[in-house]
C-alpha cells in the first residue's frame, strides 16, 4: 500500500488525524496508540488482549520443571594448606 498523506487537526482540545477506511478501525474498537521515535503506531487493543490472553494460557499449558533432587549433605575432608 502506498503512503497516505494527510493532515492533523484540532478537535477540542487534542490533535486528530482521519483514517481512510482502507486503514480505519470499527466504529466503536478501542486502539492502543504509541509513539516510537517519530512514529506513530495504533494497534487495535482487543486484538492485543486476545493474543497476550493467548500467550497466557500457552504459558500456563507448559510442562513445570521437575523438583530439584535432595541429596545427603557432604562432608568435606580436611584439606590442610587449601584456605589459610
Amino acid at each position: 500500500m502506498n503512503a497516505i498523506v494527510t493532515k492533523v487537526f484540532k478537535s477540542g482540545n487534542s490533535l486528530a488525524v482521519r483514517l481512510p477506511r482502507e486503514l480505519g478501525f470499527e466504529a466503536d474498537a478501542v486502539v492502543q496508540i504509541e509513539r516510537r521515535g517519530n512514529e506513530v503506531v495504533i494497534v487495535d487493543a482487543g486484538q492485543q488482549q486476545s493474543r497476550f490472553q493467548a500467550m497466557l494460557k500457552r504459558l500456563a499449558d507448559m510442562p513445570r520443571p521437575a523438583e530439584p533432587e535432595q541429596r545427603e549433605p557432604f562432608d568435606y575432608p580436611d584439606r590442610p594448606g587449601l584456605i589459610d
